[in-house]
C-alpha cells in the first residue's frame, strides 16, 4: 500500500514539474483558424456548391464558430474568394511546373496556356472557380489575381519577342488578349453539356490562334 502511494506521489510530482508547452503565437493561431475554415469551405463548395453550402456546415467541420468566420472573412462571399485564391495559387504552381519541363520558351508558353484551359475539366476547379465564382463574385477578369496573371503573361511574351520567336507585338496588349481567350475558353468548357468535346475544340482553336504570333522561318 505504501509503495502504491509513493508511486502516485512520484507521478504527481513529475507531472507538476514537467515543462508545459508554450502557447502558440497569435499569428500562428490566426493562420491555423483561417486554414481550417478555408479547408472546410473548400470541401463544402466543391461537394455541395456555393448556394447549398451552409456556413454552419463548414464552421462545424472546422470546429469553429460563425464568429470566427465573420472575423476572418467577413461573410460567406469573402470565404469563397479566399478559397478561389488558394485554388488559383495551386494552379499557378502546377502551371509553372508544366512550363519548366518544356524544351523551348515558346513551348513553355503554349503548354502553360493549354494546361490552364484543360484544368477547367477538373470538377473542383470547374464548380468553384468557373461556375460559382463568376455567379457570386462577378467577372473573373476583374478578380484580384488577374493583375499578376497579366504581368506574368506579358513577361513571357516579351521574352519571346526579344529572342525573335514571335512578332514584335505589344506584349501587354497581347497578354490581355491571350488571357481573355484562355479564360473565355475555360468558362465555355465549364458550362458546356459535353466539357470534354468542347475542351478539345477550344485547345485546337487556341493553338491555331497563337501560331499566328510566330515569326515565319
Amino acid at each position: 500500500m505504501a509503495e502504491k502511494m509513493a508511486d502516485r506521489s512520484v507521478t504527481r510530482m513529475a507531472s507538476e514539474t514537467a515543462p508545459k508547452s508554450a502557447p502558440k503565437p497569435r499569428k500562428e493561431m490566426i493562420a491555423e483558424t483561417r486554414a481550417k475554415l478555408i479547408a472546410a469551405a473548400r470541401h463544402a463548395f466543391a461537394s455541395q456548391g456555393y448556394a447549398d453550402a451552409s456556413m454552419d456546415d463548414f464552421t462545424a467541420g472546422a470546429g469553429l464558430t460563425r464568429g470566427a468566420l465573420y472575423h476572418h472573412f467577413g461573410d460567406k462571399k469573402g470565404l469563397l474568394l479566399a478559397v478561389i485564391m488558394q485554388l488559383d495559387a495551386e494552379m499557378s504552381e502546377r502551371l509553372s511546373a508544366i512550363s519548366s519541363r518544356a524544351e523551348t520558351p515558346w513551348q513553355a508558353f503554349v503548354d502553360e496556356c493549354v494546361a490552364y484551359i484543360e484544368m477547367s475539366l477538373e470538377p473542383e476547379i470547374q464548380r468553384i472557380m468557373l461556375l460559382d465564382g463568376p455567379a457570386v463574385l462577378g467577372d473573373p477578369s476583374q478578380w484580384p489575381n488577374q493583375s499578376a496573371c497579366i504581368r506574368a503573361t506579358t513577361a513571357s511574351l516579351q521574352t519571346l519577342i526579344d529572342n525573335g520567336t514571335i512578332r514584335p507585338v505589344d506584349a501587354e496588349a497581347t497578354a490581355r488578349l491571350v488571357n481573355g481567350t484562355t479564360l473565355s475558353a475555360a468558362l465555355w468548357i465549364a458550362s458546356a453539356e459535353d466539357p470534354e468535346t468542347v475542351s478539345k475544340k477550344a485547345v485546337e482553336a487556341f493553338l491555331t490562334l497563337v501560331s499566328g504570333l510566330l515569326v515565319e522561318r
